[in-house]
C-alpha cells in the first residue's frame, strides 16, 4: 500500500512504525474470509481492509477521528485472526492499538458511551471493585429488560454477563510462595490477573496445585496489578503502560530475590498484552530492556506444562470440546500444546467448526457491542455443540464466561481438566453433573 506521510509526521515513532505496517498491505482482501465482523456484518469497512483505509486516511492526513471510523474500530474484536491469515505479514495488532489510542486523544464520545468506559477502565482492573460491582448486579439484574434503549444496552449486557453465584476469595490469590510437593525442578511467578480471580479463582488454584506436584515452585508475588489489557484495548495508552511499568517492576524484584523460569499465565488475554510489554515500553528507556526480559518470560500455562515431563495418567474417558481463544491461537500462536496436552491425560479432543472465529467475548466487546458479540457466541455454541462434548476446554476466563452464557455443557480452564487428571480432585463444575 502506498502512503503519502509528510517526513515531519513520520518523526512521531508511532506514526513512523503504523506507515511502515501499512505499507505491507497489498489488498488481497485474504483478511475478509477470517475476520467475525466482516463474516458478520458483510460491510467492507467492518473488515481488517476496510479498517485499514480507514486508519490510513485518518493518520496520513493527520486529523481527529470522525464518528464513522469509531464505530468500524469500536467494531473490531482484536481478535488477530487477520494476521494469522495475512500472506503479507501485516502487524494489524500495533496499527489497531494506534488507532484506538489516537481516537481516545482526538474524539469526544457521546456522553452514555462515555460514561459506560469510564466505569469498565475503574472496575474491572480491581478485584475489590469487580468483586462489589457483580454483588450491586444481583439487585440490579430484574431491571435489565427495561434497558432497552442503545445507550443503555451495555448496562443490560453486563447484567446478563454477571454470574448468580460469586465465588469466595480464595487464598491463592494473596501473595506467597507456594512450595514443590516433590524435588524442586523450577521456580515461577503466576499472574492473579484482576477478573479471573473474582469470576473463576478455581483456575488458578488448580494450576498452583498441578505445578506444585510435579516440582515447580510457584510465586504469588506482592504488589501485582492487571495486566493493563482491558485499557489498553479501549485506547487509554497511559494507563496500560503504567499497569505495564507497575508488573514489570514486581517481576523483576522477584528474578533478582529467587530468579524465575517463566511467568505463568492462566488468562491467554492477558498472556498476549504481557508477552507485548516489550513492544509498548520500547520507546521507554528506564523499561524498555526490563519489559523486554519479562515478555521473554511470560508463558501460557498450557505452554510451560507441555515443556515438562508430566507423570503418566489413567484415561478419564471424557470427550473434550477444545475452543482455542483468539488470543491463543491468533495472538500468541499456541495452537497445538492445549490439545496434546489433554489428550495425553486421557481425554478425547474434539475441534469444533470454525474454530478460527472468535465467540464474541474479546475484553469487553460483549459489553459494548452486545448485539455482534450475541451473534458470533450463538454462531460459536452451535458449532461445539455438534461435536456431542461432555465438557468444553479453554484457556480464557473471557470466553469461559461468554460460552457459559449460551450453553449447558460445563466449560472449564484446560489447566482445571489436567490438574483433575494428574491427581487433583474432579474440578467443581463437574460434581454432580452426569458424564458419559
Amino acid at each position: 500500500m502506498q502512503t503519502n506521510f509528510t517526513a515531519e509526521q513520520l518523526t512521531d515513532p508511532h506514526v513512523a512504525e503504523s506507515e511502515k505496517i501499512l505499507r505491507k498491505c497489498v489488498h488481497c482482501g485474504f483478511c475478509t474470509a477470517t475476520c467475525p465482523t466482516y463474516v458478520t456484518l458483510g460491510n467492507e469497512l467492518d473488515s481488517p481492509r476496510g479498517r485499514i483505509y480507514l486508519i490510513k486516511d485518518m493518520l496520513e492526513n493527520g486529523r481527529a477521528a470522525d464518528a464513522e471510523v469509531v464505530m468500524h474500530i469500536d467494531r473490531c474484536l482484536s481478535c488477530l485472526a487477520c494476521v494469522t491469515t495475512c500472506p503479507s505479514g501485516v502487524d494489524y495488532m500495533h496499527l489497531v492499538d494506534h488507532a484506538r489510542a489516537h481516537i481516545e486523544k482526538t474524539y469526544k464520545r457521546p456522553f452514555m458511551n462515555r460514561v459506560t468506559r469510564g466505569i469498565l477502565a475503574a472496575v474491572l482492573p480491581y478485584p475489590g471493585r469487580f468483586r462489589l460491582a457483580l454483588k450491586l448486579a444481583q439487585v440490579g439484574r430484574p431491571l435489565k429488560g427495561l434497558m432497552r434503549a442503545p445507550a443503555l444496552k451495555p448496562f443490560a449486557a453486563m447484567l446478563a454477563l454477571a454470574p448468580r453465584h460469586i465465588p469466595a476469595p480464595s487464598p491463592f490469590s494473596r501473595p506467597a510462595v507456594h512450595a514443590p510437593k516433590v524435588e524442586m525442578r523450577g521456580r515461577v511467578a503466576i499472574l492473579s490477573g484482576c477478573a479471573q480471580p473474582v469470576l473463576d479463582p478455581a483456575i488458578n488454584e488448580a494450576a498452583i496445585r498441578l505445578l506444585t506436584r510435579v516440582g515447580i515452585e510457584v510465586v504469588t508475588p506482592l504488589g501485582e496489578v492487571c495486566c493493563g489489557s482491558l485499557v489498553h484495548h479501549m485506547g487509554r495508552e497511559e494507563q496500560a503502560l503504567a499497569s505495564a511499568r507497575a508488573n514489570v517492576d514486581v517481576w523483576m524484584r522477584e528474578i533478582e530475590k529467587g530468579g524465575l523460569d517463566a511467568i505463568i499465565i492462566t488468562a491467554s488475554g492477558c498472556g498476549t498484552t504481557i508477552k507485548d510489554y516489550g513492544h509498548m515500553l520500547r520507546l521507554d528507556t528506564a523499561y524498555a530492556e526490563k519489559a523486554a526480559r519479562i515478555s521473554a518470560l511470560a508463558k501460557d500455562v498450557t505452554e510451560y506444562l507441555a515443556s515438562l515431563d508430566l507423570p503418566a495418567t489413567m484415561p478419564k474417558g471424557l470427550t473434550v470440546a477444545y475452543h482455542s481463544a483468539c488470543s491463543m491461537q491468533h495472538g500468541q500462536k499456541i495452537t497445538m500444546a492445549p490439545k496434546q496436552l489433554l489428550k495425553a491425560a486421557g481425554f478425547t479432543v474434539r475441534d469444533p467448526a470454525e474454530g478460527h472465529l472468535c465467540c464474541g467475548s474479546a475484553g469487553t466487546y460483549n459489553i459494548m457491542q452486545p448485539d455482534i458479540s450475541e451473534a458470533l457466541k450463538a454462531r460459536k455454541v452451535k458449532n461445539i455443540e455438534v461435536t456431542k462434548p461432555d465438557v468444553i476446554a479453554t484457556g480464557n476466563i473471557g470466553c469461559i464466561t461468554q460460552i457459559a452464557t449460551g450453553t449447558a455443557i460445563p466449560i472449564l480452564h484446560t489447566v482445571e481438566l489436567l490438574d483433575w487428571a494428574y491427581g487433583g480432585d474432579i474440578p467443581q463444575k463437574l460434581r454432580g453433573f452426569p458424564l458419559a
